[in-house]
């Protein structure tokens, strides 16, 4: 397979005599083999940044470069890159084995044969051999997704690249071509630049995740450093559902202190705001203590609330608290699903000191996360997906 670059990428578009700077100086390194993500909100540059790679957009800055050469100036069909895209893009009149033997017909002297052999090798990886003769039109969702990574596959390309690829399926039917595209990405091997707006893609399926905003990377890491180690207050918000709570506070001291809540920082912790005079303190949903007893015994962080809404998910619910001078909901705290709480039932909730993340209030830099060192079985977790040799 093959390593793949981006360095100082940029991409800048003319609308009416304006430009429109889509992708920002983009540094990126991918690894042989690896399953990297872009992940964003809805115009952060990350389908920009796949079309550069395959082609389809001529950078406006920066290289590209496939196993150390470069490519920018390349056609696409001379780049040995494969795309999927989110329409799947099959052509209603072919049948799926027409579809997926086109580009080897077009673009390679193999002869009938081999074309078809390889279509049904492919087929059989996908699983959907009896499904070669018919056309589009009969075939479900996933089926037309799968027909589409085949006619990907028959190609045996350097780098696969998917373009939101299973945001036409149901919930049900994602989550399950989730684990088939892991699985399948992992027997072949390949390369691949994998773009979505849904984090939940991005935690499950990646090696590693590079978040984007507003055509600047924000963040490369794995899903776990990018939850735990979130980069600035942007990364921390988009990743993770429900979102971190945050709350903006002044640093008196050691202590942070709002209308509502003051909070004493250790010693340690302390030291690395010293100089930030607005603090945004923010703290997951899972990882916040709720307690039932509302006469507070002075532990540190602990805060009177009253329950506004509870949302069952089932196996957890999310409870939506305002503190007493509020009148919205000022935090989200996920509990068990089989504990029982009612609208305005008076609780008291804590934020363990090694649960807190901190950032500096203006520019949204993190000044002091939880560290992963605290995480049940991080070491074994890195050490799968580490791409260094």
């Amino acid at each position: 397979m093959a390593e793949l670059s981006l360095s100082g990428t940029t991409k800048t578009f003319n609308d009416g005599g304006d430009e429109i700077l889509a992708v920002d100086d983009i540094d990126l390194e991918i690894n042989d083999g690896e399953f990297l993500v872009l992940v964003g909100p809805s115009g952060c540059g990350k389908s920009t940044t796949l079309r550069m790679i395959a082609g389809l957009e001529t950078p406006s800055g920066g290289d590209i470069a496939l196993d150390g050469k470069p490519i920018q100036d390349k056609r696409p069909q001379e780049r040995d890159i494969a795309m999927v895209f989110q329409s799947y893009a099959l052509y209603p009149h072919m049948t799926v084995r027409e579809n997926m033997s086109f580009g080897l017909e077009e673009s390679t002297e193999l002869s009938d044969q081999e074309v078809n052999e390889m279509v049904e090798d492919a087929a059989e990886t996908l699983g959907i051999p009896e499904l070669l003769d018919r056309k589009p039109g009969a075939l479900s969702g996933g089926q037309q997704q799968r027909v589409a990574l085949g006619r990907a596959i028959v190609r045996n390309p350097e780098v696969f690249l998917l373009d939101e690829p299973l945001s036409n399926l149901d919930a049900k039917l994602r989550a399950e071509m989730r684990t088939e595209l892991q699985q399948l990405q992992s027997e072949l091997g390949v390369t691949t630049v994998y773009v979505t707006h849904d984090q939940t893609e991005a935690m499950t399926m990646s090696d590693r995740i590079a978040i984007l905003n507003d055509g600047e990377l924000q963040q490369l890491g794995t899903p776990m450093e990018c939850y735990h180690e979130p980069s600035n207050l942007f990364v921390a918000g988009f990743l993770g559902e429900p979102s971190m709570n945050f709350f903006h506070l002044d640093l008196e001291g050691e202590t942070l202190v709002s209308d509502s809540f003051e909070y004493d920082l250790p010693p340690e912790i302390a030291s690395t705001v010293k100089g930030h005079d607005e603090i945004v303190l923010g703290v997951r949903p899972e990882s916040v203590e709720i307690s039932d007893d509302v006469e507070t015994d002075g532990k540190q962080g602990e805060i009177p609330a009253i329950v506004d809404v509870v949302e069952p998910h089932g196996n957890e619910n999310a409870v939506h608290l305002r503190f007493e001078n509020g009148t919205a909901p000022d935090l989200t705290v996920m509990i068990d699903g089989m504990r029982y709480l009612t609208a305005e039932q008076e609780v008291s909730v804590r934020f363990p000191e090694d649960s807190i993340h901190l950032f500096d209030a203006e520019s949204g830099v993190a000044l002091h996360n939880r560290k992963l060192t605290n995480v049940d079985g991080v070491e074994e977790y890195s050490d799968s997906r580490d791409f260094s040799e």
